[in-house]
């Protein structure tokens, strides 16, 4: 009845049978999965036209969409007033903040940054800067900066444990509302922060229990690299104020300090099968540790997904107003994909999602030929629920509302 969602999400046609039935009981809403596979289609016809041709295999199809990034890269670039050669982090994060529809939320009070670094001393951010104590780094240091910093000089091992000494105590007098803070790091983090981008594959990075958005000082301008990571700072704005609201809900709730700290991990339940009615909620891209996962194969939703929506709805918004950028293309594509023969006459997926697109081009920037998909699959995920119950504003409020359970229950 609906082959097509099938194949775009690798599961079982009997599966996405058992969640139409099972949901259409529990919900009143018949025929969705149907009525989603004909607006992907329509998306996609809708896509072609603006492109022009109707490529006949997977290898044209991404080729058309790939071509679109670079153009549209190259709109962006103009629009803000740089370009590759002549490239101004400063002017980036201006557009940014203008772009951005997000700008303020509830976060930790700044000094206690202080008071984690001093539980916590840094050793390895303090022996790259050259300090033996962090009385010292603090005094000469802007503290934001060497927070932002750990991302990239402290192990994700320490991260974890320092979430756990340090952050156990907090209640939510330690928070406060304040504008949400994007801010270009200094030239001093340059050379640590080569080994981040290689490892991370881009220079953009937050923190969402302060707030703070961040750049390294580490131009990335490879076609697709600027498109890819312009999108993920939208992203951010998006995310922090997401968390925003968690913490927030928390505040009311029992066990605060844990429930925080549990969000900052971003703690996925351990399941491998939900009962009927059950929606697992995934805060992370599982797909980026292993691509088998049995949670991405079950009935899920994922709030990664929804700031990946809202900061392509911001670029399309942008687009609008300023048509000859061209990312107008990309309205409503955030969930579409389509399954065409290869040369070798095999089916292959191709994403019309614009991050899973501009990743691509930047991979091939690389001399590779990696193929994306994860951020339309778990979209689609996303659109599916927002069907059932009514749309995506709903799809968040069930997201806040259940997320300490980690599992939404109809």
């Amino acid at each position: 009845m609906y082959g097509k969602l099938s194949e775009i999400l690798n599961v079982p046609q009997e599966q996405l049978d058992a969640i139409e039935f099972e949901t259409t009981r529990l919900l009143g809403r018949a025929s969705v999965m149907k009525g989603l596979e004909e607006e992907n289609g329509q998306l996609l016809d809708n896509a072609f036209r603006s492109l022009g041709k109707l490529p006949r295999d997977s290898k044209e199809v991404r080729e058309a969409l790939f071509s679109q990034i670079e153009k549209h890269e190259q709109e962006l670039y103009r629009y803000i007033g740089i370009s590759p050669q002549r490239f101004d982090f400063e002017r980036v994060a201006t557009s940014a903040r203008e772009i951005a529809t997000e700008s303020e939320g509830w976060f930790l009070k700044k000094d206690y940054a202080k008071e984690i670094l001093q539980k916590r001393p840094p050793h390895s951010t303090m022996h790259y800067l050259g300090y033996s104590n962090v009385e010292d780094m603090l005094r000469k240091e802007d503290v934001g900066e060497v927070f932002s910093a750990l991302r990239f000089t402290e192990s994700d091992e320490w991260m974890h444990e320092t979430f756990d000494a340090a952050y156990n105590g907090f209640t939510p007098d330690a928070f406060e509302e304040r504008a949400i803070e994007l801010r270009v790091l200094g030239p001093q983090w340059k050379e640590i922060a080569q080994k981040y981008v290689a490892k991370k594959h881009h220079n953009v990075s937050h923190l969402k229990e302060f707030g703070i958005i961040f750049l390294n000082p580490i131009a990335q301008t490879e076609p697709g690299k600027f498109l890819r990571d312009f999108a993920l700072l939208l992203h951010y704005f998006h995310e922090v104020a997401f968390y925003s609201k968690l913490f927030r809900r928390y505040a009311e709730i029992d066990n605060f300090s844990q429930k925080f700290i549990s969000l900052l991990r971003g703690d996925v339940l351990e399941k491998n099968s939900v009962k009927a009615g059950e929606w697992l909620i995934v805060q992370r891209y599982l797909w980026k540790v292993n691509p088998e996962d049995p949670r991405l194969f079950l009935p899920h939703v994922n709030p990664e997904s929804i700031h990946w929506r809202k900061a392509q709805e911001d670029l399309v918004a942008f687009g609008k107003r300023n048509e000859q950028s061209g990312l107008e293309f990309w309205d409503q594509l955030w969930a579409a994909a389509g399954v065409f023969s290869s040369n070798e006459g095999q089916r292959e997926l191709v994403s019309f999602e614009m991050e899973d697109n501009a990743m691509g081009v930047a991979s091939r920037s690389d001399g590779g030929n990696e193929v994306f998909y994860y951020h339309q699959r778990e979209a689609l995920w996303n659109r599916i629920f927002a069907a059932y119950v009514g749309n995506y504003a709903e799809l968040e409020r069930r997201i806040i509302e259940n997320m300490e359970k980690g599992v939404i229950s109809f």
